[in-house]
């Protein structure tokens, strides 16, 4: 059996945790109810949450569709899955969700936060007849995921993948190109791969979304909300699977959404979300 490239790798040192100012991915497991946390992020969620009170459900509707998603796919014959910005892990998790369809299905999550991936190497347990990776890279820099030994050796590239960017892109520096980005990882795929994306709306509530971007940028971030003409421009040269651009809760609901109380107003939850077939 073949070493993992993580197993392979030096041991880091001195690694800076960052712990003292919020990041992406922790306060997003603040908000979803997780441990996986720190006081900068607790902070910062409350911060958000003063400015936007409905953010926990929007969390958790947002959570919803990815699993919803992946599980339509994993149903229509989808097998391989590359998870960009994949968060704290938090059951079920992506690989939990298709393997309980097809336990051959591989999963690769990519984050670039050391705490995230130390969580995800511990917590993440494969079905034995499918396989997940691990990998710490910048998705801003796609070469840095599609040159991964992890992703060549557990994805097949010339075969269709589900490329999920939930949540993910909006975190991208004002310097850095998303367009480029998804346009550059969707390019390596075959025919028959899908993107998923949810993306932060700046045209569902303007006000507030402009109140939350102000509060991660007084915290060292930035986050950049788009309208759903802007966004739906990621799916440029795809073909959008019924329903279309919508907010999470409306797309293909079932009653994965009674834990909040069945689907809220689009008000409740400024995002943007959408599935697309590359022909």
């Amino acid at each position: 059996m073949d070493t993992p490239e993580w197993m392979r790798a030096r041991p880091r040192t001195a690694i800076d945790l960052r712990t003292d100012r919020p990041h992406a991915a922790r306060v997003y497991d603040v908000l979803l109810g997780g441990k996986t946390n720190y006081p900068a992020d607790r902070a910062q969620a409350a911060a958000v949450a003063e400015r936007m009170p409905s953010v926990r459900i929007a969390a958790r509707v947002n959570r919803a569709f990815v699993m919803r998603s992946a599980r339509e796919l994993a149903r229509a014959g989808m097998r391989q899955f590359l998870d960009i910005g994949t968060g704290i892990p938090m059951e079920p998790n992506l690989h939990d969700t298709v393997q309980r369809i097809d336990p051959a299905c591989r999963v690769v999550y990519v984050d670039n936060d050391p705490i995230v991936l130390a969580h995800s190497r511990a917590l993440h347990t494969s079905d034995p007849r499918g396989r997940t990776a691990y990998i710490d890279a910048d998705a801003s820099r796609p070469e840095t995921v599609l040159g991964s030994g992890e992703v060549t050796a557990t994805l097949r590239l010339d075969e269709p993948v589900a490329l999920f960017m939930c949540l993910f892109l909006h975190w991208l520096p004002a310097t850095t190109d998303p367009y480029e980005v998804v346009g550059r990882l969707l390019e390596a795929l075959a025919p028959g791969s899908h993107l998923v994306i949810t993306h932060l709306a700046s045209d569902i509530t303007p006000a507030t979304v402009t109140s939350v971007e102000d509060t991660f940028q007084g915290s060292g971030s930035e986050v950049h909300g788009r309208d759903r003409d802007q966004v739906a421009r990621f799916f440029t040269g795809l073909r959008l699977v019924e329903p279309g651009l919508v907010t999470p809760q409306h797309w293909r609901p079932d009653d994965d959404l009674a834990g909040v109380g069945g689907a809220p107003a689009d008000d409740a939850v400024p995002v943007w979300a959408g599935v697309a077939v590359k022909p």
